[in-house]
């Protein structure tokens, strides 16, 4: 049997040469470094699966091109400094993507680095609109949420795709992928939100980066909340304001990875910049939607005291004491395998200088049996919620407040 794009992928990245505790990435996508737009951004394949994929491919939102952007230069120009040069005559089919925090320039045939947005005759069109390719239902507290609805099942699928190349991404067979790789039927927003009717109150986008498929995203959130079903999503946090603004909208909450506090480390390991993940982050906090945080703790690479009390220390002085953060275990993956898992030391560690910076719920995450799993009261230092891996074990709530002294505890509990 011939080998698929997909296995390629799959093989290819399991022997990459790991060098100085970073890697190479595979030979069909950017090499990572600093972040920028690739210079020759990936065409999309014009195998018979790849084709008819383009055949049901919707226009996409959130892009616009010279003669959309009309006067206003800076949609796609990011200085007014480039507008001083000599003018020039722009290609009508070029498109400017305005979804993540790239902004991809794409000429006619060619897709984001994300590989879920391809131009089509100066048409930006979403590859993956209505094109699930993993879905599950899975307990709240393994997106993780622990402040959202405790005990609740979530309806969990995600697609093909994502701006960044972590090295040491755990969903790498889908973030990394492209859509044609999987061949999934087309299935409508309704027919997602009848599924979780029957199976879970919660909607999750997660998986791969949830921001590749907005279009898909916000259409299945206006169909949920008439039926009493909530929405959330877990990101990487590297869109645009715009975008992000209609997900705030439109979801009851968002956990973001962020995933260190160093621009280099966001550079060299996710090929992505850390300032529009931040920005973020804020945008999201002020929205007043429900927001918690994750951070994966990767050996010698973002586990510093520095940059975890730089991370902390930001956490808490600009969005406050009450959101959550999550210090979780790296396990060896995709392009790390060299690395070894996170110590439970260096998460004991995380945890205790995120409270001693004064965040009121750091957790350990990926370590089964911890009891930095539970939420213990700010001010008695009680359990107020007890977790035993992924599942909730006791809750000592009594109308959003601590059992034993009454104190309020933030988040969503009804």
């Amino acid at each position: 049997m011939p080998m698929t794009r997909r296995d390629l992928l799959v093989a290819s990245a399991r022997v990459l040469p790991v060098l100085g505790g970073g890697g190479l990435v595979w030979a069909g996508l950017e090499t990572l470094g600093d972040g920028a737009p690739p210079a020759t951004l990936d065409a999309l394949s014009s195998a018979a699966g790849a084709q008819e994929l383009l055949k049901t491919a919707p226009r996409a939102r959130f892009w616009t091109t010279a003669q959309l952007a009309g006067a206003d230069c800076l949609q796609c120009h990011p200085s007014p400094d480039v507008l001083k040069k000599a003018r020039h005559a722009h290609d009508a089919t070029t498109v400017r993507c305005l979804l993540c925090a790239r902004g991809c320039t794409l000429k006619e045939g060619q897709r984001g680095t994300c590989r879920a947005r391809v131009n089509v005759g100066g048409e930006l069109r979403s590859l993956v609109y209505g094109r699930p390719v993993s879905m599950h239902v899975d307990p709240i507290e393994k997106k993780p949420f622990y402040h959202f609805l405790p005990g609740a099942s979530a309806l969990s699928f995600g697609t093909a795709g994502c701006p960044l190349r972590c090295k040491f991404c755990q969903n790498w067979q889908l973030s990394q992928a492209s859509p044609e790789d999987f061949g999934e039927p087309f299935t409508p927003p309704a027919a997602v939100v009848d599924t979780a009717a029957r199976s879970a109150p919660v909607i999750a986008f997660t998986y791969n980066e949830p921001t590749v498929f907005t279009e898909y995203l916000l259409e299945i959130a206006s169909h949920a909340r008439p039926r009493k079903i909530r929405s959330v999503m877990v990101s990487c946090g590297f869109m645009n304001e715009g975008p992000l603004s209609e997900m705030c909208r439109s979801l009851d909450a968002i956990k973001i990875d962020l995933k260190g506090y160093s621009e280099s480390f966001y550079r060299t390991a996710c090929g992505a910049e850390l300032a529009p993940v931040l920005r973020s982050v804020r945008q999201i906090a002020k929205s007043g939607v429900h927001l918690e945080l994750v951070n994966l703790v990767v050996p010698t690479l973002n586990d510093s005291d520095a940059s975890l009390r730089g991370l902390a220390r930001w956490i808490a002085g600009e969005l406050g004491a009450d959101v959550p953060v999550h210090f979780t275990r790296f396990h060896p993956d995709y392009q790390l395998l060299n690395l070894p898992a996170t110590p439970i030391a260096t998460l004991d560690r995380a945890r205790a200088i995120a409270m001693d910076c004064g965040i009121h719920y750091a957790y350990v995450g990926n370590v089964p049996g911890h009891p930095g799993n539970h939420t213990y009261c700010p001010s008695c230092r009680k359990a107020v919620i007890e977790r035993d891996n992924f599942f909730v074990s006791s809750i000592n709530l009594k109308d959003g407040r601590c059992a034993f002294c009454r104190r309020a505890i933030a988040g969503v509990w009804a």
